[in-house]
């Protein structure tokens, strides 16, 4: 999100797309988000948006692998217990 904010802020001084995305690669070095993404925040911006945060997405949820969440599937005994056998043909 910090680099969503510091776009917004290059956007309103009037930067461009190539100034936008050189200052950002300076200031974040490899943590920059990549030249797509720039674009994206970039072009929402000059649009008009003020949210700074990333748009809902549908589809799965995030998960996550918990002590707690491994008990639970430990203890209702549906765990996974699938083997994969890889084709040497």
């Amino acid at each position: 999100m910090e680099q969503s904010v510091n776009l917004k802020f290059l956007v309103k001084l009037g930067k461009t797309f190539t100034e936008a995305v050189a200052e950002a690669k300076e200031v974040y070095g490899n943590e920059c988000l990549s030249r797509t993404y720039v674009f994206e925040w970039f072009k929402r911006f000059k649009e008009g948006r003020e949210m700074t945060e990333d748009d809902s997405r549908p589809g799965r949820s995030s998960t996550s692998r918990t002590d707690e969440n491994i008990e639970t599937i430990a203890s209702t005994g549906s765990g996974c217990n699938m083997c994969f056998v890889l084709d040497s043909a």
